[in-house]
């Protein structure tokens, strides 16, 4: 990529925007590249740290604190579940209390301290057990780890995911606030922004899956988990050193409270009549005239779906008094919160792609420890360095998408952007069967020549991390597009927190279905198929499993998918032209 753009100077005070002393933001000496690029080095670091972290975890887990696969890779899912749900945490605290600004600075911080403890929790003798000669840890000689000691290690590795979710919530949104939508220079410069965003991601991907896994193999877990400690906080203070050209936004209040108002509201008022002429219910119109503030709103035209919800714009003489909006919401606030149900099945059948790509950071890596990892005469692959793989895959399906596919596809669906939201979904949903299918070739293959006495090669692996790989690509932009493009106005900050849950859920599923196989495969004294030893369980069994899973979720996609109408579509035939700020600018 070029270097960072310059923001052209123009113009005097913003209107929406202010400084850190509440003074209006001032466009030429505000804002722009120059304040974007300091925020885009705390989110390198949120990668570097989370990545650097989850793709080595589980080798830590078996050879030194010597739990079990199934255990480790649970820990896993379980630290990479919760760093992305409590991404809803953090932007309803941002959104609703702190600011994005604020809310960056002190999670930041407490991630600086949830990796710190997790440096002392590797580095201290006594919070690990003995070594031990089993490398799979699964030997009875290998002494368990005592409560004090996984409780050190879980403090570390919670109190990091809680950092990670309450600044990455917020860490792209105050990016893009440095840009001024209503000017057109600035929004392209916005849509750069995001372009660059992703590639600070990747790059803070690869150096993780890389660098630090090497040194965490080589020198240390204390000295790569020391490495993080230090980008954090050297991240922290470029942040803190651009507060005074940064532009701060108003705050506006959480999309969960919305959601939560219109729904309180409906169910209270769920015995009463609803009329039958929509333009009775209590609507932003009403609202103007009797002096609320609705935050620019436009109304909405009314669709017939969901109308269990339009009982919360029922007017209630005694309740209009109080002027509460968990008494009576406007029939916009409705259609809103309607048009975010209308996307729940999309996000539900999106899901199990996250289940799939945990199992690079888990099985997938102790696959690679059982496999012959020499690079030449004397290199050794780290286990988990095969990730690089996957992140190769996604930096280079990028640009093959943008140069080959959306120009081949633009003939086939006149579509400019190529391929829709949802069908870079379907895309990404397919490869990741497709993954699983070769992950379960590849193991039974590994399974055979372990039998035979041969350690196949580690490179076997790559197909199932290339796939993974090109599959997030199409899957990640998929989503984002997806929501950001169908969130209505008022809500867009809900289209980030939409997204991260699909993660989070797939995460936690993953650990679901460990915890059950495991649990069905080793009653009865019969072979398990996650043994500690992958010589002695059927993982390829599981591979089968998820990639079954996986296919009959494509199946309800496609069924959902088939039955969706775009925003944009759904507004053209009600008579309603989308503004230019309601256009989704694409990177």
């Amino acid at each position: 990529m070029a270097a960072l753009p310059e923001t052209a100077a123009a113009g005097k005070t913003m209107t929406d925007a202010w400084d850190y002393k509440g003074r209006p933001a001032v466009r030429a000496s505000s804002g722009g590249w120059s304040s974007a690029a300091m925020i885009l080095g705390v989110e390198l670091n949120e990668r570097l740290t989370t990545l650097g972290i989850a793709v080595n975890l589980v080798t830590y887990l078996t050879s030194t604190m010597h739990l079990g696969n199934a255990a480790s890779a649970n820990t896993v899912t379980n630290f990479l579940g919760t760093s992305f749900i409590l991404c809803l945490l953090g932007g309803f605290v941002a959104d609703t209390y702190l600011g994005r600004y604020l809310t960056i600075a002190i999670f930041t911080a407490v991630q600086a301290a949830g990796m710190t403890i997790l440096t002392v929790s590797t580095a201290a003798p006594g919070l690990r057990p003995p070594a031990c000669s089993d490398p799979t840890g699964a030997s009875s000689s290998c002494v368990p780890p005592n409560g004090t000691q996984l409780g050190v290690l879980y403090l570390g590795l919670y109190l990091t995911a809680l950092g990670t979710g309450g600044l990455k919530s917020s860490v792209s949104g105050f990016g893009s606030d440095q840009f001024d939508e209503s000017d057109a220079g600035e929004r392209k410069r916005m849509a750069r922004f995001f372009s660059w965003f992703f590639f600070f991601i990747s790059i803070g991907s690869l150096f993780a899956v890389t660098v630090l896994v090497y040194v965490q193999d080589k020198c240390g877990r204390r000295w790569g988990y020391g490495i993080c400690v230090g980008a954090i906080l050297l991240g922290l203070v470029v942040f803190l050193a651009g507060t005074a050209r940064y532009r701060f936004k108003k705050l506006v209040g959480s999309p969960l409270t919305q959601i939560a108002a219109v729904t309180a509201a409906a169910w209270r008022k769920r015995k009463l009549p609803l009329p039958s002429d929509p333009a009775k219910l209590y609507d932003v119109d009403d609202a103007a005239a009797a002096g609320e503030d609705v935050k620019g709103k436009r109304k909405m035209p009314h669709s017939k779906q969901c109308r269990f919800l339009e009982r919360a714009a029922i007017v209630e003489v005694e309740a209009s008094a109080a002027g509460s909006r968990w008494a009576a919401c406007t029939l916009t606030d409705v259609e809103e919160v309607k048009q975010v149900v209308r996307m729940l099945p999309t996000w539900a059948t999106s899901i199990p792609f996250w289940t799939v790509y945990a199992q690079m950071t888990t099985f997938s890596v102790s696959q690679a420890q059982a496999m012959d990892r020499r690079l030449g005469p004397s290199f050794l692959i780290p286990a988990g360095s095969l990730t690089v793989f996957f992140v190769g895959s996604i930096l280079l399906t990028v640009p093959v998408y943008d140069r080959l596919i959306v120009p081949l596809a633009r003939r086939f669906t006149a579509n400019p952007q190529g391929l829709s939201p949802l069908q870079r979904i379907f895309l990404g949903l397919l490869l990741s069967i497709l993954a699983m299918l070769a992950a379960a070739i590849t193991e039974r293959s590994r399974l055979a020549s372990a039998a035979a006495g041969a350690t196949p090669s580690v490179f076997l692996l790559v197909p199932q991390f290339f796939l993974v790989g090109a599959g997030e690509a199409f899957t990640y932009i998929g989503q984002l597009d997806f929501f950001l493009r169908e969130c209505p106005k008022g809500m867009k900050t809900m289209s980030t927190g939409l997204f991260l849950s699909t993660l989070a859920l797939g995460f936690f599923l993953s650990s679901a279905l460990v915890s059950l196989v495991h649990a069905a495969t080793t009653s009865g004294g019969r072979r398990p198929w996650l043994a500690d030893n992958l010589d002695d369980g059927r993982l390829d069994y599981f591979y089968w499993l998820l990639a079954a899973i996986s296919a009959v979720n494509l199946l309800a996609f496609v069924a959902v998918a088939k039955g969706y109408v775009y925003k944009e579509k759904r507004l053209a035939d009600a008579g309603v032209q989308l503004a230019d700020d309601d256009v989704v600018v694409h990177a």
